[in-house]
């Protein structure tokens, strides 16, 4: 890490963002009225322009040309940057931020300190302490908790934001869940394998999808600013609520709130529970920002170079299931394929270029990165304001791929089943869970082994 001055969940800190409906697919962003506590914060996460669908590419079904995006728990690239060093020959003196796959999984899983800007407040010391399960940059079962209050039907965040860290710098400032704060919730680690696919789908594509959901089940595409492009506007794809829109803006939230170090994207430090803690107290000694963003970047581009999770075995079962999973309707949130963009595509807001390894690649992450209500809202909004709050009840929908490396499932990770999961569903997917109890006991013992094949 190159450091400024010497001396990760996601929370939802944009401060600007609007939903797009059926009928607005380009309407320009409309600022929010959020955290008037801030007005610094909310001029610099403002959103700017209006939604490109970013070229007539990419699509469901495949494009022309297209091909199959590479897959595997190998901790190889997928070609977006080259491979690198031997992983095992790195060390802190030796690795080189942004040069290679090798060189970025090994600043993803570095071990930081509270010299290097840990804190105060935070939840994990590495990125790989959330994102690694049989390999780096995959979700895991941590998960993070939120907490905040009902005032009518007005959501209030708890004081210092929704994210309660669970660990700090000192004793002191451990922070607690309030007694008023009624709305308490988990939300478990996501995925980051095949990130770089996900980032370089176009805006089109997510809106062609939307569009060809059944009125009783179509996702919310939501708009949020891409900050390292001063705030361009583009749909939401990462995190629970689909909060960010690029993998730059992603991980510098999760740097500075599940590891307290704050970046050129966001430079000022979490509160314990409203109480400034930051540079200048006794609780942190490294001004901010305490990344100059090569870490921040590193992280985003080893996410970018991810191959998509695999598939298990294919069998008889299996091939049945997945017909079983369509027929009941499952389809129409968790969908199957989705092609990315064509390569010299320009995507979140003129600051990056689909390249070859990531553009016009189908990949089959079993849904649709828009936000549904589907009876699992935790009661906290995207934003707390009174044009998010619809949000409070909505999740983005899961994307499947990878869902046999998991036993904690959905949202809060409290489901230990698949059926469990299943059950859970109502609101916008209660006919397909209907339909699924209609199926034949045999029928839905496919349809598990299917979903166990992912």
């Amino acid at each position: 890490m190159r450091h400024v001055t010497p001396c990760f969940g996601i929370t939802a800190v944009l401060l600007a963002l609007v939903c797009l409906d059926a009928r607005a697919a380009d309407s320009p962003a409309n600022p929010a009225s959020a955290s008037q506590r801030h007005p610094d914060r909310a001029n610099r996460f403002a959103m700017r322009g209006v939604v490109s669908k970013e070229g007539a590419g990419g699509g469901r079904p495949a494009a022309p040309g297209a091909t199959e995006a590479p897959a595997g728990f190998d901790e190889t690239t997928n070609g977006f940057l080259p491979q690198g060093p031997a992983f095992e020959s790195l060390t802190k003196e030796s690795v080189v931020p942004l040069r290679s796959f090798n060189d970025d999984r090994f600043v993803f899983e570095q071990v930081e300190s509270e010299a290097d800007g840990v804190g105060p407040v935070y939840n994990g010391r590495s990125c790989a302490e959330c994102h690694q399960n049989v390999v780096t940059g995959n979700g895991s079962q941590v998960t993070v908790q939120r907490t905040g209050r009902l005032e009518g039907r007005t959501f209030f965040e708890s004081i210092g934001g929704s994210l309660i860290h669970s660990r700090a710098v000192d004793p002191s400032i451990v922070e607690h869940v309030a007694d008023t704060d009624g709305v308490r919730t988990f939300r478990i680690s996501t995925s980051g394998l095949g990130a770089g696919f996900v980032e370089t789908i176009a805006n089109g594509t997510l809106l062609a999808i939307r569009d060809a959901q059944p009125a009783q089940v179509r996702g919310l595409a939501v708009v949020v600013p891409v900050l390292e492009a001063g705030g361009q506007a583009r749909i939401g794809r990462f995190g629970w609520k689909s909060q960010h829109a690029s993998l730059e803006s992603f991980a510098g939230d999760a740097y500075v709130n599940e590891m307290g170090i704050t970046n050129p994207l966001f430079p000022e430090e979490n509160t314990s529970s409203g109480v400034y803690v930051g540079f200048g107290t006794a609780f942190d000694l490294v001004a901010e920002p305490e990344d100059d963003g090569e870490d921040m970047v590193a992280f985003a581009d080893f996410l970018r170079s991810t191959k998509a999770p695999p598939r298990g075995p294919r069998t008889s079962d299996v091939d049945a299931g997945e017909r079983a999973f369509a027929e009941a309707g499952c389809v129409a949130c968790h969908v199957a394929a989705i092609t990315t963009a064509p390569a010299g595509t320009i995507v979140n807001g003129g600051e990056f270029t689909v390249p070859e390894a990531l553009g016009n690649k189908i990949i089959h992450p079993y849904g649709d990165f828009l936000l549904h209500d589907i009876g699992t809202g935790d009661g906290i909004p995207l934003l707390p304001t009174a044009e998010m709050a619809n949000t409070a009840r909505m999740f983005r929908t899961a994307p499947l791929w990878g869902l046999r490396t998991r036993n904690r499932l959905m949202h809060d990770g409290l489901s230990f089943t698949l059926d469990e999961a299943i059950q859970r569903h109502r609101g916008q997917a209660q006919r397909s869970v209907d339909a699924w109890n209609r199926l034949a006991p045999d029928r839905k013992r496919q349809g598990i082994a299917f979903l166990g094949s992912l």
